[in-house]
């Protein structure tokens, strides 16, 4: 497979379907009545997909190559798209000596420009403008020291400032009025609000339990010890209102519901081993949950409390983004070894997976892109 020339001006850019065919839907599936696509990275193949599912099927529509070194893997891990549908972003975590953030054009899948950010970019969160991207540092490698969030300006992919947060910070989330980033810190079991204007660190919420509480603002915690009580979490997610943000705790096999104005931690949610990510959808009645311990998804009924259980097509599941009229989830899964990953779409109305395909090596970071009527091109 060609992988990309870099030039002083231009990088050339390939786009392919890497084998990959239309799956038909699953027996018994209501077709769609739009078609639906998401981007997905593969960390193990230096390979973005462009997933299509609708009326007629699944599939793997294009593969865009992304990355720089020939030797080795760039590991293209975090994924989104901006508000608008016109951009999207992939973290490429190893880098000279930092990672990288690559900004394409959707639907051309040009890629557009790239910008140096900290150690092991993970995850990353647009503000509702586009004109701000929030990307955690995650720092895998690294000694448990404070790592931070890199604020990037979109309209020229520049990086303003680093804001130090915590021991490996991951899942970033912007709010729906834009004022507030949040994320979550693995090894500090911090929960994270930096204010979007002022950038700069506004609380930070200690999840370890039995001594959860607000703390200092410069308080970045250390590498904490293993023990039962910790959460760990992994991800955070907003309601639609602002008034609510969940954060799987992958540590301790649940789901903190905490209120966003107080910090208050109002419930704990058992999922089961490894709750990982999370969305929840624009109408705020579903909570999806992926359980990368336990080959499955939670689906929560927020108003009515109700919990479903979906096994996926494969194991190590991973990310998860919902489709805007809150019907489908897109569940990207990076399976065991040189076994290409999948992406299942769940019907959330009937709880069941309506479509699997093959992507390539180790899917990871999933963002919704758009849906249209079926005769419409892409």
């Amino acid at each position: 497979m060609r992988r990309l020339v870099l030039t002083t001006f231009a990088l050339t850019v390939y786009a392919g379907t890497a084998g990959a065919q239309l799956v038909d839907l699953n027996p018994g599936v209501t077709p769609p009545t739009s078609n639906y696509w998401a981007y997905v990275a593969n960390e193990s193949s230096d390979l973005v997909s462009l997933v299509r599912f609708g009326p007629d099927g699944i599939e793997q529509e294009q593969t865009i190559a992304v990355g720089v070194m020939p030797a080795d893997l760039d590991g293209a891990h975090g994924m989104t798209v901006s508000p608008d549908g016109n951009f999207f972003y992939v973290s490429l975590a190893h880098g000279f000596p930092y990672g990288k953030v690559w900004k394409y054009a959707t639907g051309s899948n040009q890629l557009v420009d790239t910008t140096t950010v900290g150690l092991f970019p993970a995850t990353m969160a647009p503000t509702p403008d586009g004109s701000m991207l929030f990307v955690v540092n995650f720092n895998l490698h690294g000694n448990p020291i404070a790592s931070s969030v890199s604020a990037i300006f979109t309209p020229n992919l520049q990086e303003i400032t680093q804001i130090e947060t915590c021991v490996k910070p991951h899942g970033g989330r912007v709010n729906n009025s834009g004022s507030s980033h949040y994320s979550v810190c693995v090894a500090s079991d911090q929960l994270v609000d930096i204010s979007t204007s002022r950038l700069a660190v506004a609380r930070r919420l200690f999840l370890t339990r039995g001594s959860e509480g607000l703390l200092e603002t410069g308080n970045t915690g250390t590498g904490l010890s293993g023990n039962a009580d910790r959460c760990k979490p992994t991800w955070v997610t907003v309601t639609p209102d602002d008034e609510t943000l969940y954060v799987p705790c992958n540590g301790r096999g649940e789901i903190l519901e905490i209120d966003a104005a107080t910090m208050e931690i109002r419930r704990s949610i058992p999922t089961g081993r490894g709750p990982y990510n999370a969305d929840i959808s624009a109408d705020g009645r579903y909570l999806v949950v992926s359980l990368k311990g336990a080959q499955s998804v939670a689906v929560f009924d927020l108003p009515g409390g109700a919990e479903t259980r979906i096994s996926t097509s494969q194991p190590v599941t991973h990310g998860v983004t919902i489709s805007p009229d809150s019907r489908y989830a897109f569940i990207s899964n990076e399976a065991i070894g040189a076994t290409r990953g999948t992406v299942d779409v769940i019907d959330l109305e009937t709880k069941t997976v309506a479509a699997s395909v093959e992507v390539v090596h180790q899917p990871g970071g999933i963002s919704f892109w758009r849906m249209s009527n079926p005769d419409e091109t892409n």
